[in-house]
C-alpha cells in the first residue's frame, strides 16, 4: 500500500525502478526500490535528513486531519458531513483494493505504459488541484487582508422542475476559494510539466489530510476490522507475489510522500529518494482520528504508536537489507497502544462501544484508488 524507498529514482521517471534489497524499504505494500543507473550510497546525513523528514510529513496529516476530522463531523449541513466507513466496508476492502491492485497489473501488462500514465496524470491533476484548495482554505483568512471584499458564489446544478426539481450539485465558495483554486493549479501545472518531488509532496499531503478529514470510520472496531484486513492483503501482496512491485514500477502518480537523501549535496536537483507511501499515513490516521473523538488520550497513544511503528519499520528494514510492509509493523502499534492504555484504565468496554456516526456509501472511489494503488 505504501512505500519507504531509500535512493529511488526520481518522481519524475515515476515509480521505482529497480528493486535492491540491501537498502530498499517498503512500508506499505508496495516495492521500495534504491536504484539507478549508477549505484547511489547515502551518507549517515542525508539518510537521517530523508526519513525524518518522511516521518514529519506523515505526521502532519494525521494530526492536523485528526482535528479537522472532528469539526467536519460536527457539521449541520448534511451536504458537509464526512463519508464514514462502516465495518462491512471495511470488510470488503482488502478484496476490492486487491482486485483494484490486480486489475492495474494487467492494465501495465496488456496496454501500453504511456498512454495509461497519461491518463492517470490527468485524473490527479483535478483530483490535486482540488484536494490542494480544499487545504488550503482554512488558512487564507490569516493572509487575505481584512479591508479586502470576500464575494461569495454558488454553483448550482438542479434536474426537473417545480415540485419535482431535485438538486444535483449545490456548492458555495468565495473569493478565498478561488485563490486557492488559482495557487493549486500553478502547482498542479508544475507537477505535470516537472514531476517535482516538491509538487509531488504538495499533492501527497494534501491527498492524505483530506483523506484522514472526510474519511470517518463508524466506531473504533470497524477501525480493527480494516487495519486488519489491510495487514493481511499487505504482507501477502509484498511477499507472495510480483503484482505490487510490479505497479510500484509502472505506476506515475503524487501517491506517495518523498524527500531526497542527497538533499546536502544537490540541493533542490536531487534524484535519489526516500519514500512513503499514502496509505500508511490515511489509513493509520484515520484510526488515530476515530479516537480522537473518544478521548484525546487514545488519540495520542496512537500518534505515539504511530511514530514508534514506522521507526521501528525503518529500523528493521536497515537491519536486514530487505523490503519491509509498513503495516506488518504499524498495525500491532497503533491497535495495540491504545487497547493496553484502554485495559489499564478500564475502559475497553467503552472503547468499543459503537458509536452514531451517520453511514454514507459513497466513499469508496477514491478510497480504493488510491489506497491500492499504494
Amino acid at each position: 500500500m505504501a512505500d519507504v524507498d531509500q535512493g529511488s529514482s526520481p518522481p519524475s521517471d515515476g515509480a521505482p525502478q529497480a528493486l535492491d534489497p540491501p537498502n530498499a524499504i517498503d512500508t506499505n505494500g508496495t516495492d521500495v526500490v534504491n536504484a539507478t543507473v549508477a549505484k547511489f550510497v547515502a551518507t549517515p546525513e542525508g539518510t537521517a535528513l530523508a526519513y525524518g523528514s518522511l516521518v514529519f510529513m506523515a505526521l502532519l496529516p494525521i494530526f492536523f486531519g485528526a482535528l479537522r476530522s472532528v469539526s467536519c463531523s460536527k457539521s449541520k449541513n448534511s451536504s458537509d458531513m464526512p463519508e464514514t466507513i462502516t465495518s462491512r466496508d471495511a470488510a470488503r476492502f482488502p478484496i476490492i483494493a486487491s482486485c483494484t491492485l490486480f486489475g492495474l497489473y494487467l492494465f501495465f501488462k496488456i496496454f501500453s505504459q504511456e498512454y495509461i500514465n497519461l491518463l492517470l496524470s490527468i485524473y490527479f491533476f483535478v483530483l490535486g488541484i482540488l484536494a490542494l484548495s480544499h487545504t488550503m482554505s482554512p488558512f487564507m483568512n490569516r493572509f487575505f487582508p481584512d479591508n479586502l471584499a470576500i464575494k461569495q458564489y454558488q454553483l448550482l446544478f438542479t434536474q426537473g422542475s417545480g415540485e419535482s426539481k431535485e438538486e444535483i450539485v449545490n456548492y458555495e465558495f468565495d473569493t478565498k476559494d478561488l485563490v486557492c483554486l488559482a495557487i493549486s493549479s500553478v502547482v498542479g501545472v508544475w507537477y505535470v510539466l516537472k514531476k517535482h518531488w516538491v509538487a509531488n509532496n504538495l499533492f501527497g499531503l494534501a491527498f492524505a489530510l483530506n483523506g484522514v478529514e472526510l474519511l470517518h470510520l463508524n466506531n473504533v472496531s470497524t477501525g480493527c476490522i480494516l487495519l486488519g484486513g489491510l495487514f493481511v492483503y499487505d504482507v501477502f501482496w509484498v511477499f507472495g507475489t510480483n503484482v505490487m512491485v510490479t505497479v510500484a514500477k509502472s505506476f506515475e502518480a503524487p501517491i506517495k510522500l518523498v524527500f531526497p537523501q542527497d538533499l546536502l549535496e544537490r540541493g533542490l536537483e536531487a534524484s535519489n529518494f526516500a519514500m512513503l507511501g499514502l496509505g500508511d499515513v490515511v489509513i493509520p490516521g484515520q484510526f488515530a482520528a476515530i479516537l480522537k473523538k473518544n478521548t484525546r488520550t487514545y488519540f495520542y497513544t496512537s500518534f505515539l504508536a504511530y511514530i514508534f511503528g514506522l521507526g521501528l519499520t525503518i529500523f528493521v528494514m536497515h537491519m536486514y537489507k530487505h523490503a519491509q510492509p509498513a503495516l506488518l509493523y504499524l498495525v500491532p502499534a497503533c491497535v495495540g497502544f491504545p487497547v493496553l492504555v484502554a485495559l489499564v484504565k478500564g475502559e475497553l468496554t467503552e472503547m468499543f462501544r459503537p458509536s452514531t456516526f451517520p453511514a454514507r456509501a459513497e466513499t469508496w472511489l477514491i478510497v480504493t484508488v488510491t489506497t491500492a494503488e499504494l
